[in-house]
């Protein structure tokens, strides 16, 4: 066993070293050149089109352009933000922040290109719901069949054994029974309900849970950072100048921390950054298919939004408040680090359920969102007669999670979610011109359109 143990982790450190890292970020700054800063000079229309509603937007889709960032940010705002950022810094220092924000900078454009190619070459099933994602566009854009179906094998793989069942039910669990002293077996039971209940609801009910519970959670939790912060506002630009310091030297020992060099803080932020915003792994382009827009470049707009909000504004909170609290440079490391941050920011009480609520609400989207995500992905391979028996195996899975040791799933979880970018990097590289020319010509009608109302 701890030689399955050693391989694996061999492996996994391969599949998320520097190719694939450069291969991510390399993707994100040709498309940012080649899109001409779209993440920078298009945001503020994409804010409008994401919060002005779906005037114009057109029929085709199942749910609101609005309704499918939810439902990929239900997938993508989850413990990476609680336990992914701190993780980071805790190996690579506080400049693994800086390299978080680069990433997630580039990682906009990525975001962009992947969901505007995904309502290009979406299609409908025969429930007559949309279907999309990277599997489509590999096979109708690039016409690359067996590479589609790969991406989905791995899809499916993420969705049933990697970070959409186990890793998040643990989470979930083990804060319940450590801040609430709820037995495991009743809070896995709960949680298996619900999720029968929101999933086999299908996309809408899944959106609809997705609206109401993302935004909420988003905001209460970006409160209770700005709190911290407000209470330490003296301190941040000190704090932000450490950030910048470590990202480009080698941070000093101190206290619990070890130390880490240059290299370290890139991985750390990079991988880190990547694996909470999901930008070029293909899973958000699947809940973006479902959007109810005439426009792929619209919805590519609202779509990169989502790195924006998940890794700019929320990593960046939490990064922040881990530092501003000084606990990155002592013993604890992950959720008890946050937690700690908390406790110390806020009050001891208050503090430590920040982090469990956080990480309950956060976990419980992220697999409802990545039971979509598995679904379309069994969708692509075995057709809608797939979809039923797919379900139940997923929520004899929730159940099971609570009871798992965990030590090899999340190394598998992050094998097979580094797999998954492969065929969707490959997809997104192919297709660079069709973004590029969807991109000038939607800009250009755009341009035209208000010079006419300007001389009306």
């Amino acid at each position: 066993m701890e030689m399955i143990h050693h391989t694996l982790q061999a492996v996994d450190r391969f599949i998320w070293g520097p190719p694939l890292l450069i291969l991510l970020v390399g993707t994100g700054v040709y498309l940012t050149w080649r899109l001409g800063a779209i993440q920078v000079l298009r945001l503020p229309l994409a804010m409008r089109y994401l919060f002005g509603g779906n005037k114009g937007s057109g029929d085709q889709g199942d749910i609101s352009s609005f309704a499918a960032l939810c439902t990929a940010l239900s997938a993508t705002i989850g413990t990476g933000n609680i336990v992914g950022v701190a993780t980071a810094i805790k190996m690579g220092g506080p400049g693994a922040l800086f390299w978080m924000w680069l990433a997630a900078f580039f990682g906009m454009a990525t975001k962009y290109a992947e969901c505007l190619l995904s309502v290009k070459y979406r299609v409908k099933d025969e429930n007559g719901q949309m279907a999309g994602g990277p599997m489509y566009y590999i096979e109708r854009g690039l016409g690359q069949r067996w590479l589609a179906k790969l991406f989905a094998l791995f899809g499916i793989g993420v969705a049933c054994f990697g970070i959409g069942t186990f890793p998040q039910v643990n989470a979930i669990t083990q804060a319940a029974h450590i801040s609430l002293h709820i037995p495991l077996w009743l809070s896995a039971l709960v949680l298996t309900v619900l999720v029968a209940l929101v999933t086999l609801g299908g996309i809408k009910s899944i959106s609809a849970v997705a609206q109401k519970t993302v935004p909420a959670m988003a905001v209460v939790y970006v409160a209770a950072t700005v709190l911290v912060l407000f209470y330490n506002y003296q301190q941040i630009p000190q704090a932000l100048m450490l950030v910048l310091h470590s990202a480009f030297n080698p941070t000093a020992a101190t206290g619990g921390f070890v130390g880490a060099t240059i290299m370290i803080a890139i991985q750390s932020g990079v991988a880190r950054g990547v694996f909470s915003n999901e930008s070029g792994l293909g899973s958000a382009p699947i809940a973006a298919a479902a959007a109810k827009t005439d426009s792929c470049v619209r919805q590519g707009l609202v779509s990169m939004t989502g790195t924006f909000f998940d890794t700019i504004i929320i990593c960046t909170m939490t990064g922040l408040t881990l530092i501003l609290t000084g606990v990155w440079s002592g013993d604890s490391a992950g959720a008890a680090m946050t937690t700690l941050a908390f406790q110390q920011g806020l009050s001891p009480a208050i503090g430590q359920y920040v982090v469990t609520f956080g990480l309950v609400f956060f976990a419980f989207t992220t697999i409802i969102g990545w039971n979509y995500y598995g679904e379309r992905c069994v969708t692509y391979l075995f057709g809608v007669k797939g979809i039923r028996w797919y379900k139940y195996f997923f929520i004899v899975l929730v159940a099971c999670g609570a009871f798992l040791k965990l030590d090899l799933i999340w190394i598998i979880a992050d094998i097979v979610n580094g797999l998954m970018a492969v065929p969707n990097l490959i997809g997104l590289i192919g297709l660079r011109h069709v973004v590029i020319s969807e991109t000038q010509k939607y800009f250009a009608a755009l341009t035209e359109q208000r010079a006419v109302e300007n001389m009306a």
